[in-house]
């Protein structure tokens, strides 16, 4: 049985990789190729996904921030080898509201919201203590006050076009299941290993 819907789908599989996770289980491989056709691939940190795509927060103006600017174009890709499964999602991103950066940025831990707006990420520095001195000045700038968000750090959402499901299994006859969005649903297709 295959639901028609890939996200909830995919929520009842994020719920059961979440239990007893030997590792973070929010932790997905995001794909991206710049202007110049170099692609790129980092892991990165889901912070929450529903019908509209798969939300991540990053430094807009680092390597992939730039990539995203110059090709909208990504994959995603969760694997869980506790559970033998992963999850393959390819699509279009765009920058997330200001408003829902605002409001996950505030949430963070004061050392990360620091660390945002000191580092200058995928970018060369001078040594380990230059971005230390970097996050002292920072610290001291915003020192018994909050930290706003930075205007270059926010989220991305991936829409996706299609949602691959994964699961491992004897012989390598894993199990293959892709969702395709057409224009007012998704068509399901089984795929061979």
């Amino acid at each position: 049985m295959t639901p028609d819907d890939p996200i909830d789908r995919f929520a009842a599989l994020f719920e059961r990789a979440a239990q007893n996770a030997p590792f973070d289980h929010t932790a997905m491989s995001l794909g991206t190729c710049g202007a110049d056709g170099q692609p790129s691939v980092r892991i990165v940190l889901l912070h929450g996904f529903d019908e509209r795509g798969f939300t991540f927060y990053t430094n807009y103006q680092s390597r992939k921030g730039s990539d995203i600017a110059a090709n909208p174009r990504a994959a995603l890709t969760f694997y869980w080898p506790w559970l033998d499964e992963q999850v393959r999602a390819e699509g279009t991103l765009a920058r997330i509201a200001p408003e829902e950066s605002d409001a996950y940025f505030a949430t963070r831990e004061r050392g990360r919201q620091l660390g945002a707006w000191a580092s200058a990420q995928s970018r060369p520095i001078a040594s380990r203590e230059a971005l230390l001195d970097g996050v002292a000045e920072v610290e001291a700038r915003f020192a018994g006050r909050d930290v706003p968000r930075p205007p270059h750090w926010g989220g991305f959402r991936l829409l996706p076009d299609c949602i691959e499901f994964w699961q491992g299994r004897m012989s390598r006859l894993h199990d293959r299941v892709v969702y395709t969005r057409t224009a007012d649903m998704w068509k399901v297709a089984r795929l061979a290993p």
